[in-house]
């Protein structure tokens, strides 16, 4: 694994609530140890407090909405201009013998492939540019999306893989090295596509942003449920902060 690829993902994964918050807690407890019960008991709050606004639907709504309402998606074709390309960000693939394609790839990856190829069918002559590499014995996620979009009736001539990229980064790096200033069709999650529209432009390319896969409900009223936490809203929150964190970076 790249040395870079491997810092990056440690420390997204260390910046998530939940790893933050039990970090916090477990100081708490060295300070308890310490003999210093009324500063344990502030971070201990602290740390509860961090994972439970993190898990609730207020907040990771809050957190989403502006970075999925940044872009439209693409419901029709009929006002663009002249396309030959349509350009699917990778997601991750966990290829098994025992197991259909659509279980090997993530959420993110399916909602991405399948909106590659309704596009696909959308534009005439059109060309499925899927992407995404893998670290060591791992496959691709522009393999797994090229196995999905096969097996919907898509010719495989028809599709260019590029499996080298390990990030959105080098992703947008492989796009303009193939399609140059030629404008194309973005395909990724709605959470991500700012940062990925950011990062193709930051390398020359030219992006129509095809955001799908929103999970942000589009409204801000909610319920007496909302404010429960659970896993579904913390993974919101989490995915939102990781693109707050990547377009910090990227800026």
């Amino acid at each position: 694994m790249h040395p870079t690829y491997f810092i990056k993902h440690l420390v997204a994964m260390a910046a998530t609530p939940l790893a933050f918050g039990f970090a916090t807690a477990v100081v708490g407890a060295i300070v308890r140890a310490c003999g210093r019960p009324k500063a344990a008991a502030a971070l201990w709050i602290g740390a509860a407090t961090l994972v439970y606004l993190a898990a609730i639907a207020p907040v990771s709504e809050a957190l989403l909405a502006p970075l999925e309402g940044r872009f439209h998606s693409l419901l029709e074709v009929r006002n663009l201009p002249p396309l030959r390309y349509i350009v699917v960000l990778g997601s991750g693939y966990g290829q098994r013998d025992d197991v259909p394609v659509t279980a090997a790839l993530p959420a993110d990856g399916l909602a991405r492939i399948t909106e590659g190829v309704r596009l696909m069918r959308l534009i005439q002559g059109a060309r499925l540019v899927v992407s995404g590499g893998a670290t060591e014995n791992q496959k691709s996620s522009a393999l797994g999306y090229a196995k999905f979009a096969v097996e919907l009736g898509v010719d495989p001539d028809d599709i260019i893989q590029l499996n080298e990229s390990l990030d959105t980064s080098e992703e947008a790096d492989s796009v303009v090295a193939l399609l140059g200033s030629s404008p194309f069709i973005l395909v990724t999650s709605a959470y991500h596509m700012p940062r990925a529209v950011r990062l193709m432009q930051r390398a020359g390319a030219h992006p129509i942003p095809a955001p799908t896969g929103q999970l942000a409900a589009g409204h801000a009223v909610f319920g007496a449920v909302g404010w429960i936490p659970g896993t579904t809203s913390l993974h919101r929150t989490e995915c939102a902060l990781h693109e707050y964190m990547g377009l910090a970076i990227v800026d």
